[in-house]
């Protein structure tokens, strides 16, 4: 009883606790804040083999761990209650404080942020005590001997039902308040109706989609496109009261705009890929989108900001998002005339709210964690030797440009192929230089033109595709890329940290012997 107690208290803490953050801000549930603080301080290596291993599922195993903990400390402490009641309840309190001091680390945090984990401990311990000393009372079912006030074991099972019950309630109510604070950001986002682009992107040009099965679509669906960030809980921005502030040294003019104001300049359309850090060689964390929104680099010039180069004392303007997230970028790409936004649309359609409604940078040719902040709120003109970013104080460079990189889509790793022509294919970008010329080799033999697909500027990634003539056996295949430069993307293999990884993508494959209907296992053994 001692186990279940502990248990049903912390269900009944915990659903406490999450109508409370409800009520103000759903970032401070314990749950979340203490995930926060657990990514905050995780070492960058453990933290990109967390992404390797559980790709964009990591929020959601960080999640079930911390659960799986709280429900490991809860058993503790109802079987240390059974023997030492007040030692159990200064656990079950401390624990408690631990969610506060957590909700308090986060970004742009309050006093107001530690109540629901305070709140979820004082409703836990009460329901602790309360079972534990209903427990002590307990007598066999149907015995006739009992003290005063004693009840049986059924009667203690229909307590716990009662409070279980309680807590299903509190539950539900908490997530009817959640939907109901971000009924506005959703109703917002219902009733945006992007604006017609003053200077539209234009029509994908024929062929740069090669079709080939197994690669995927030159422009990246919403629901496909990858999304590597801190939000345990995505943020749910009501559009009607967004704002931005354009402040810091060099603003000449600060500016404060809603999303009315901000639209009322030139709207523009661009085709661009986006690649996270993180991404290993050959990963997956790179997508293309066609992104609608204001050009950064003039509305910082209406501001009075001017770059390096002309003389502005800023290099460094930061990005704020409304979760409290800095992402720092060099003024000088933004303002270098390559086409950085101020992005309010994703394929035609409003942002998604994974992917920064209402309004998230976007900067071709440089890393995501350097220049697309989503859920953006605030932009500050500063310096790199004045302030390090969020993930510049974790280990990661000030400034990242993109590395070149190509990707073998198909065929997969350990595929067992028919012997014959084989379509390799996959897709390579350089944003802001682009792809001149990619090539594949098989196991280390001289390098092959692969065909590109058709170019789609230079900040976006191609398409490529070669047919191999597959002979039976075990086979390495090898891509590499040249940029628009000139440079031919380096085989030296390196790790993502500080500012991305570096080699060739190699998959190995098997092709099955002449007239062999066996598959590659079988054929080993």
């Amino acid at each position: 009883m001692g186990a279940v107690s502990g248990i049903v208290a912390a269900v009944a803490g915990l659903a406490s606790a999450q109508l409370a953050a409800a009520a103000g801000r759903p970032e401070a549930s314990p749950v979340t804040a203490v995930g926060g603080a657990v990514v905050d301080l995780t070492p960058v290596a453990v933290r990109e083999w967390a992404i390797r291993l559980f790709g964009t599922s990591d929020k959601l195993v960080l999640g079930l761990g911390i659960l799986a903990v709280l429900a490991a400390v809860a058993v503790g402490a109802g079987l240390l209650a059974v023997r030492h009641l007040p030692a159990a309840i200064a656990v079950t309190g401390g624990f408690g404080l631990v969610g506060a001091l957590a909700a308090l680390s986060r970004p742009d945090a309050s006093w107001r942020d530690a109540l629901p984990s305070l709140v979820g401990a004082l409703v836990s311990a009460g329901v602790l005590y309360l079972l534990v000393t209903a427990g002590r009372r307990t007598r066999p079912a149907g015995a006739v001997q009992g003290g005063a006030g004693a009840m049986d074991r059924r009667g203690f099972g229909r307590l716990v039902v009662a409070v279980l019950a309680a807590s299903a309630g509190v539950g539900l109510g908490a997530r009817r308040l959640g939907a109901h604070g971000s009924a506005d950001a959703t109703a917002s986002r219902a009733r945006f109706v992007l604006p017609r682009p003053t200077v539209p992107a234009p029509p994908v040009p024929a062929g740069a989609d090669l079709r080939v099965p197994g690669l995927g679509p030159f422009l990246t669906p919403d629901q496909d496109f990858y999304r590597v960030d801190t939000a345990l809980v995505v943020p749910r921005v009501d559009a009607d009261t967004w704002r931005l502030r354009i402040h810091g040294e060099g603003v000449a003019r600060p500016l404060t705009l809603d999303l009315r104001r901000l639209l009322a300049r030139p709207v523009v359309e661009h085709d661009i890929t986006l690649t996270c850090v993180s991404n290993e060689v050959g990963g997956p964390y790179a997508g293309n989108a066609r992104w609608l929104g204001v050009r950064l680099g003039d509305l910082l010039r209406e501001a009075g900001v001017r770059p390096p180069s002309e003389g502005g004392p800023a290099d460094q303007l930061v990005a704020r998002s409304v979760d409290g997230m800095t992402i720092g970028t060099p003024v000088e790409a933004v303002m270098d005339g390559r086409a950085a936004l101020l992005a309010v649309g994703m394929n035609g359609r409003p942002l998604p709210f994974a992917h920064g409604f209402p309004v998230r940078m976007v900067v071709p040719g440089l890393y995501g964690y350097v220049s697309a902040c989503k859920w953006l709120t605030e932009l500050r003109l500063t310096t790199f030797a004045a302030y390090d970013a969020y993930w510049v104080r974790r280990s990661w460079a000030q400034q990242a440009v993109v590395k070149t990189q190509s990707r073998i889509d198909t065929p997969r790793p350990y595929a067992d192929l028919a012997p014959g022509r084989v379509p390799v294919a996959g897709v390579a970008w350089a944003q802001h230089r682009g792809i001149e010329r990619v090539q594949v080799r098989v196991d280390g033999g001289a390098w092959q033109e692969a065909r590109l697909g058709a170019a789609d500027g230079v900040d976006t990634w191609r398409q490529w595709v070669w047919p191999w003539e597959a002979t039976p056996g075990p086979h390495t295949l090898e891509v590499r890329a040249t940029d628009g430069t000139g440079a031919v993307q380096t085989g030296v293999r390196t790790g993502t940290v500080p500012d991305g990884a570096t080699g060739w993508h190699t998959v190995n494959v098997r092709v099955r012997a002449l007239g062999s209907g066996l598959s590659a296992g079988a054929d080993r053994e």
